[in-house]
């Protein structure tokens, strides 16, 4: 591959509305789930969130995100020195966001694109499953008579 057409390629790769997210947010859509996309308002801007229940949903990038990073990141033939540290800031940073969005009380769910693009009927239905859990809780909370002490 020439440097042009790298460069091309890197050029037409997305931050948003990535083809893992239109096909999870569909298919979480298409189940009848309600949710905010990229929202600002909540930390670390989740691909997909449901602020109610307090779910963030991330479509990871095997290659952005450090999937089987041990094994992969020797694949890494050029600019070295750029992609490594680039990719393991990544990964840092997902870590920093799951601490911050869990210490806030939200359950942090991080998918990998391999895992989206293997089938999404799975991944759609082991979320909508945690969300019914947490639509269960919820509902518990607010039916519960309140203690009096």
């Amino acid at each position: 591959m020439t440097e042009e057409q790298r460069s091309y390629n890197m050029s037409r790769i997305r931050g948003k509305n990535t083809s893992i997210e239109v096909i999870l947010s569909h298919a979480l859509w298409h189940r009848g789930l309600r949710f905010r996309k990229n929202s600002p308002h909540v930390y670390g801007h989740p691909d997909i969130s449901v602020k109610k229940y307090k779910v963030a949903i991330f479509c990871d990038g095997d290659f952005w995100h450090g999937y089987d990073w041990e094994n992969r990141r020797d694949e890494i033939k050029t600019n070295r020195d750029y992609w490594i540290p680039k990719i393991e800031r990544n990964m840092q940073k997902d870590i920093e966001v799951n601490h911050v969005l869990t210490a806030m009380g939200y359950t942090v769910i991080r998918i990998w694109e391999h895992e989206i693009r293997k089938d999404v009927n799975d991944v759609a239905d082991m979320i909508m499953n945690i969300i019914e859990e947490k639509k269960e809780n919820l509902r518990m909370k607010t039916e519960a008579p309140d203690a009096i002490s």
